[in-house]
């Protein structure tokens, strides 16, 4: 699907969809939790359901009572022996430990841009752990089988914390204790996320504070099923935060100040660059000033990049953004995608430094771009033509679906004609 987005000033009020990030997780420990759990606040993106997929595949019975609440019957028992994980980078290294829970052989498939995204750090921490696993040359498929047992491993978090939340959260229900050491954790702020969701279950995972380097997951443990509604997402929200900034007004609703998200700090971003930012109770309040250039650390929150790169092409200067090594192995290669479809905006983006993107500043031209199936970029190039001397194309737009299907009618209902 090609959408075309025209220059336009906006001012509304959007309530953003629910996290996804906190949905996957609770809808993974229904399953494992005995007993019936209720989850309220649901977005059925195209990740969520790919959630919904596996655990219905590991013998979850899920009832959707309204459009935006299920209920979730758990117990791990699999009716199945392949799990579709989709395009859901979240969904394979956080059900390929929960798989590994049973001693059935499990087969872990996913699809498009997945099948390129790096899984080999699962590979022999997982046998360390007891599972027998085959795999496809550190990509997918994989096929494991359990029962995961406990022990002490070592885990790399360079890449990615997404397997660390899959061991976290199936570890507690492994025989023995467990002793993890994590080397280079990124995105620590996930980390936090996966503690808080199993807590609201009822299972205490132990860490040491600052660094995440080691955590204790005491085995034996269960998961008690809850009544929880899902927050929303800071992830999508961005977006429309900087749109905004560059274009107007936009009040976002339903948004925890308080949130464990890794993208909160996209308000510190947005004063930087000289946004207008007011916060009240559950709404942030984003409007249009001069903006400056600025300088951010995007290393724990790299899902943040496209939305500041839209920030960033419109304002004055050129701002700095640390974290790039942390796109490599996104939807798509997203520095170097950012660079290729910003130059054809007329955006300079300059990525000669290893791990810094640099963006000057301009005006934003006509163009037809792609999204390069990557849902973050598509959004991030619709909210930059909002600015744009003419009319911006965006092809592939469709894949906006994997974490906000109402992305385009959020932003055109925001757009003064």
């Amino acid at each position: 699907m090609d959408k075309s987005v025209s220059a336009g000033p906006i001012k509304g009020i959007v309530i953003p969809p629910s996290s996804k990030s906190y949905a996957q997780r609770a809808i993974a420990l229904s399953l494992l939790a005995e007993g019936t759990t209720t989850l309220r606040n649901i977005e059925f993106c195209k990740d969520t359901l790919s959630a919904l997929s596996c655990v219905k595949a590991l013998g979850a019975q899920v009832e959707f009572i309204d459009d935006s609440t299920i209920r979730i019957k758990g117990g791990l028992s699999p009716l199945s022996n392949t799990l579709h994980v989709g395009e859901s980078g979240l969904a394979t290294r956080l059900f390929t430990p929960i798989a590994a829970l049973s001693s059935v052989p499990i087969r872990i498939e996913g699809e498009g841009t997945l099948l390129h995204r790096p899984m080999q750090m699962m590979i022999e921490p997982l046998r360390t752990l007891g599972v027998q696993l085959k795999d496809g040359g550190g990509y997918l498929p994989f096929e494991v089988q359990g029962p995961i047992k406990g022990g002490k491993v070592r885990v790399d978090g360079s890449i990615s914390s997404q397997f660390i939340t899959g061991l976290l959260l199936a570890l507690p229900l492994a025989e023995q204790d467990t002793t993890l050491y994590v080397d280079s954790a990124v995105s620590t702020p996930y980390l936090d996320m996966t503690i808080d969701t199993a807590r609201r279950f009822g299972v205490e995972i132990l860490h040491n504070q600052g660094d995440y380097s080691e955590f204790f997951i005491e085995g034996g443990q269960h998961y008690s099923p809850t009544d929880i509604a899902i927050e929303g997402d800071w992830s999508g929200a961005s977006t429309l935060m900087v749109a905004g900034a560059i274009a107007g007004e936009v009040s976002i609703k339903n948004l925890s100040t308080l949130s464990r998200q890794a993208d909160t700090v996209i308000c510190q971003a947005l004063e930087r660059a000289g946004a207008g930012l007011i916060i009240e109770d559950d709404t942030i309040t984003v409007t249009r000033r001069p903006l400056r250039a600025f300088s951010f650390d995007a290393t724990h929150c790299p899902d943040l990049f496209p939305a500041l790169v839209a920030l960033a092409a419109a304002a004055d200067g050129q701002s700095t953004i640390i974290g790039t090594e942390r796109l490599r192995h996104k939807e798509s290669d997203r520095a170097e995608t950012l660079r290729e479809e910003y130059e054809k905006l007329g955006i300079e983006v300059d990525l000669s430094e290893d791990n810094i993107m640099k963006i000057r500043g301009g005006n934003i031209q006509p163009a037809v771009v792609h999204s390069h199936d990557d849902h973050r970029i598509a959004m991030s190039l619709a909210v930059s033509a909002l600015r744009c001397g003419g009319e911006i194309t965006i092809r592939n737009a469709e894949c906006v679906e994997k974490s906000y299907p109402s992305f385009f009618e959020d932003l055109e209902s925001l757009i003064i004609r």
